[in-house]
């Protein structure tokens, strides 16, 4: 294709935004269609009752791959980040609590309040991680190889790769092998003896996941993480304004670029003739012209809901269709009349500093694998494991005045809810069985926290509950699955989205994808979004 061909963008998420700004700056008109009135995907910032705004489902920055900062000239942005001191806040019944801090010895001065063994082991493994940064990173940030018939850059990316593993040692090798496919649960007890220190690190193992901490695997989605942010907890930065002020900011970054973006822009259909992308049908029955078209959405709506399912070869559906894309997480926000008091800490010194970054509702590892259980059968746990922020205390701009927002991930909500059947006599799963529950899971998140801040109930104004049936039919991922297709052993790298096309490109010639259904597909990081225009650009050209 000449440079200066028009490139069609399906959804206007991070990932595609980033896939965007690469495309215009390698030579190409790219155009970004966005459904909504907003661009931003899972990144968007929204009011959910008057004068309070919250991150409407990511609530944090991945944090964004460092060279993809650098090549948005991410600083001269008009995003603030914040960046809360400690990170991550963990209280457990009977009034004990630890606080993560970006100071390692910090936060094992804190670990040694619990156990002074765990305070020596925190900094060995938070090096372990450090360590580990630098290898994962290098895979993260390839293409996963051709299996048939690598290509020569595919023999190179693999030597780099096996370079940075080797820098391991033997014994790091060893261990690299031996944990990836390991219980996150275990993993952390190489390392730790205490609760609390266990359920707060296995959790990152498991978060937006069908896994618990005891399922095969969980280490490598910790791993995989890790990858992004090697501190032990991981990243806590918030945009000022809420995550949509970073997705606005990578669209003027991409306008500047040359990129062209439309809102209220929906795509209903993609055009293919003799097994090549022809053009694009919006939802009001414009036909745009297109040279290619890169899918920012997730793989299961591009091949089936896009497309003619029958212009795809066979095999190539059915391990589409068998991508496990069942989401497991919700989301709850709370508008509060005042600051709720979490009797763990002491409501002077440092009270609001220790609320300012995540919130960690899980204090052991087997209350973990309990929620777990409960999603397995079609249900919510009744005491389910809680990622929280009160985003008000470091952005007051948030809420009225004197008001806060509290905003909490909920796990494990299963996409497919358990209920009566409609005689009442069995039992179905089914997504539309959460409209009835709804307000059930919200109680249930409210009852959670009251356990460790009894206050709260008196403070709410307003609740919103996001279920998974909503991140479907609202915001678009199929599934309710917020990855766009399960973090697991068999759906990453050279599998994800499926085996033999994990390299962004599809069997329809000039159809790409660069959503989080493609590798890495991890959070808000940009490096699917990047990885996939460079491929895309090689390919056109």
């Amino acid at each position: 294709m000449p440079i200066g061909q028009r490139v069609a963008l399906i959804g206007g998420g991070h990932n595609a935004l980033i896939t965007a700004f690469y495309l215009a700056k390698g030579g190409f008109k790219p155009l970004v269609l966005e459904g909504r009135e907003m661009v931003g995907g899972g990144a968007i910032t929204e009011e959910f009752h008057p004068g309070f705004h919250a991150s409407t489902l990511s609530h944090t920055i991945g944090p964004l791959r460092a060279d993809i900062a650098r090549d948005l000239e991410f600083h001269k942005l008009d995003c603030e980040i914040l960046r809360p001191d400690p990170r991550v806040f963990a209280p457990a019944p009977g009034g004990k609590s630890l606080l993560f801090y970006n100071e390692h010895a910090k936060t094992a001065a804190e670990i040694a309040r619990h156990s002074e063994r765990d305070a020596a082991k925190y900094a060995q493994f938070a090096e372990t991680l450090d360590h580990l940064f630098s290898v994962i990173g290098e895979i993260v940030s390839i293409t996963p190889p051709a299996i048939d018939s690598p290509s020569p850059e595919d023999f190179w990316n693999l030597f780099k790769a096996g370079r940075s593993v080797r820098s391991l040692g033997k014994h790091g090798i060893f261990d690299l092998l031996r944990w990836g496919p390991m219980a996150v649960a275990d993993f952390v007890s190489e390392f730790f003896e205490t609760d609390l220190l266990r359920a707060v690190i296995a959790a990152r193992g498991i978060f937006g996941t069908a896994l618990g901490p005891w399922s095969a695997g969980s280490t490598a989605v910790l791993l995989l993480r890790a990858a992004a942010d090697s501190h032990p907890v991981g990243s806590a930065a918030f945009p000022r304004g809420g995550l949509g002020s970073l997705t606005r900011a990578l669209a003027d970054a991409a306008r500047k670029a040359g990129v062209e973006i439309r809102t209220n822009a929906e795509v209903q259909l993609v055009r293919i003739k003799d097994g090549a992308v022809a053009g694009l049908v919006l939802a009001d029955g414009e036909e745009i012209v297109a040279e290619a078209v890169v899918s920012g959405v997730d793989p299961k709506r591009t091949f089936f809901k896009l497309l003619d399912p029958t212009q795809l070869d066979p095999t190539f559906a059915l391990r589409i269709r068998n991508v496990r894309a069942a989401g497991t997480v919700a989301k709850v926000h709370l508008a509060l009349g005042g600051l709720p008091v979490f009797t763990s800490l002491d409501p002077v010194e440092g009270f609001l500093n220790s609320l300012s970054g995540r919130i960690h509702i899980g204090p052991e590892i087997d209350y973990l694998e309990r929620a777990f259980d409960a999603s397995k059968y079609g249900e919510f746990s009744s005491a389910p494991y809680l990622e929280v922020t009160l985003p008000t205390l470091l952005d007051p701009s948030l809420a009225p005045e004197g008001k806060h927002v509290l905003s909490a991930y909920v796990q494990f909500a299963p996409f497919k809810l358990a209920g009566a059947s409609a005689d009442g006599k069995t039992i179905v799963k089914s997504e539309s069985n959460w409209d009835a529950r709804r307000k059930d899971l919200g109680d249930t998140v409210v009852k959670t926290l009251a356990q460790y801040a009894p206050n709260l109930p008196g403070l709410i104004e307003h609740m919103q509950v996001i279920t998974p049936h909503d991140l479907e039919t609202i915001y678009g991922f199929t599934g309710g699955h917020i990855f766009h297709g399960e973090l697991a052993l068999d759906q990453l790298f050279t599998m994800r989205p499926v085996l033999d096309w994990a390299r962004y490109k599809t069997p329809i010639r000039g159809l790409y994808l660069c959503g989080s259904g493609t590798h890495p597909g991890n959070g808000l990081t940009g490096s699917s979004g990047a990885n996939a225009a460079r491929e895309i650009i090689r390919d056109l050209r």
